[in-house]
């Protein structure tokens, strides 16, 4: 039986960039690399907010939807990344890149996860350079999955506050 979680004070696991500085390089490496130009920043917001929303972190789902926020994306385009599918905020570009995302999320009842129709649509949109960009924005996020859900940082926090501190 699931009974909700009680309101916690801080995450389940210390801040892991404490635990293991090296974290820090590997997540700038990561940044570096996604925003080589190749794919629009807010491609790149709509896509880590959906793989977010997919793996269902909340912590991960309202850091990117905030960031998108930030970013001057509106309230109605910022909800809507979860019934993209049917919703009228996303050019065809955008459209291709969530549709990968959730392809390469998610199990495919048969077949291959991104069939060749869907690898040919997205070559519509972007080059190669931008196809490996766009793999990369899904692994950053997945590279991050296993801290927000074993960790449990506290969602819309500051980030000094996200995590608890490492004990002395």
């Amino acid at each position: 039986m699931h009974t909700p979680n009680h309101q916690r004070t801080g995450s389940r696991l210390p801040n892991p960039q404490q635990l293991v500085p090296e974290l820090g390089a590997v997540g700038a490496a990561l940044f570096a690399a996604t925003g080589n130009g190749a794919i629009p920043r807010t491609t790149i917001g709509l896509v880590q907010l959906r793989a977010g929303q997919l793996v269902a972190s909340t912590y991960l789902a309202i850091l990117h939807a905030g960031n998108l926020r930030a970013a001057g994306e509106s309230e109605e385009r910022i909800a809507a990344v979860a019934t993209w599918r049917d919703a009228p905020y996303f050019n065809d570009a955008e459209r291709v890149a969530l549709a990968l995302v959730d392809a390469v999320l998610q199990a495919a009842p048969r077949g291959e996860r991104v069939p060749d129709e869907l690898y040919a649509l997205a070559t519509e949109h972007y080059d190669d350079k931008a196809l490996a960009t766009l793999a990369m924005v899904i692994g950053q996020v997945n590279f991050f999955v296993p801290l927000a859900l074993l960790g449990q940082p506290l969602p819309g926090r500051p980030p000094a506050e996200q995590w608890t501190p490492v004990p002395d």
